[in-house]
């Protein structure tokens, strides 16, 4: 069997030996998981609204499990209906306003509702106002202004100002419809009254897409530098590694908080490059010590004598063989990097309100701590990012393992 698996190619002992591994297929399957959930987003999000930021503040910090009866009132203003292509990429802007309610009647054209946790008290509101987008302008020649009821006909402007027809069958028809809404909050609300679910997806592709930018950022200086200095050795090795020394001498949360502040920005796409930026001396440092070893091998001194430039040995003789160490450092990179990323933006130094991210939800609950109904705002986020980290952990370690020959199949 041993001699069988001798003539197998390092591909596949590979992928035998990380197969071998549970822990490290669970990290798999959860990052996976992760990215299909990145690159759904909007589309399995309960709010797909653009950073999942719809809301009622009457709803603030219900508990998982909170269902509520909501009324939808339909914005006086022109409201895009987007392809479910952009739908995915940026959300759907919400159409409606919520209105949390106990309980409701209908009177003729008059929708009276007793309000979320003042039941003892009422509102009332016009069939059409809720259902209909109405023209607001200068210029209302209509009865009421908007709109005029003939019994059960109504007619009203529309939002371009054109003359519109209805019955109240027909409103009444569409606001039990489309605008009654039973919701129920899995993993409750935020400070707000925002959908926690919802904003915990969104922050899944934050994270990710954060630590895929970052390593790749990282891979790419730290390839290139740790190339330059292990192959040529002599000066430029120096002063490479007196760089990578003292990056590396810089606590990596001060060095992005240097970055940022020196960007004179925060944002998303300032945490993607100053992540980036301070994560590539390690990768770095593995490239040099890996590039020192082989450039003393047989193969590489008989390219060498065929006149091969140093380039191509480097990038198609030599780095073809540092493959494995390159992989398992990219996986603890991007860990450090969700993690990192969290912190930031828990320091509020990394992505802004209203944009969901892990941290800024932590950041959320840790002020609400000692509040009633407050432990799941620090509880889920918190554990998003434990699952990740762990899951790229695992992951790392077992493909650290996959590649190494010693290890038994």
């Amino acid at each position: 069997m041993q001699r069988l698996e001798a003539n197998q190619s390092p591909g596949y002992l590979v992928r035998k030996r990380l197969g071998n591994n549970k822990t490290a297929i669970f990290g798999l399957g959860v990052i996976l998981g992760a990215f299909l959930i990145a690159i759904l987003g909007y589309l399995i999000m309960p709010d797909n609204t653009p950073d999942a930021n719809d809301g009622a503040v009457q709803l603030a910090k219900k508990p998982p499990g909170f269902s509520i009866t909501l009324i939808k009132q339909r914005k006086n203003i022109p409201v895009e209906d987007r392809s479910i292509f952009r739908i995915a990429l940026e959300g759907q802007p919400a159409k409606h306003i919520l209105i949390p309610i106990a309980d409701y009647h209908i009177d003729g054209y008059q929708v009276t509702v007793n309000p979320y946790r003042q039941e003892n008290q009422s509102e009332t509101y016009h069939l059409l106002n809720l259902v209909k987008p109405l023209y607001i302008g200068e210029t209302l020649p209509l009865k009421q202004g908007n709109y005029e009821i003939d019994g059960d006909l109504v007619t009203y402007l529309d939002l371009d100002g054109n003359y519109r027809h209805t019955t109240r069958q027909e409103l009444l028809a569409e606001f039990e419809e489309n605008h009654v809404e039973q919701r129920t909050f899995l993993l409750g609300t935020d400070k707000v009254g925002r959908d926690l679910l919802s904003r915990l997806i969104y922050g899944t592709r934050v994270s990710l897409a954060i630590g895929f930018v970052a390593v790749f950022i990282s891979m790419g200086l730290g390839i290139s530098l740790g190339a330059l200095s292990g192959f040529f050795g002599g000066k430029i090795d120096d002063i490479i590694l007196w760089f990578m020394s003292v990056v590396w001498s810089i606590p990596g949360i001060m060095l992005v908080i240097a970055i940022s502040m020196s960007l004179q920005s925060r944002g998303v796409w300032v945490a993607f490059v100053a992540v980036g930026l301070t994560m590539w001396v390690e990768v770095a440092r593995v490239i040099r010590g890996q590039m020192i070893g082989i450039k003393q091998k047989a193969f590489v001194e008989a390219a060498r004598a065929f006149g091969i430039s140093n380039f191509r040995i480097v990038f198609k003789h030599i780095m073809p063989n540092i493959l494995g160490p390159l992989i398992v450092i990219a996986t603890s990179n991007f860990a450090a990097a969700i993690l990192l990323e969290a912190g930031l933006s828990f320091l509020g130094l990394s992505v802004q309100p209203p944009t969901p991210s892990w941290g800024i939800m932590i950041n959320d609950g840790y002020y609400s701590i000692g509040t009633n109904n407050s432990w799941h705002l620090v509880f889920f986020p918190g554990m998003a990012i434990c699952l990740m980290v762990l899951s790229f952990n695992l992951l790392g370690n077992g493909l650290r393992d996959a590649f190494d020959p010693q290890t038994a199949a």
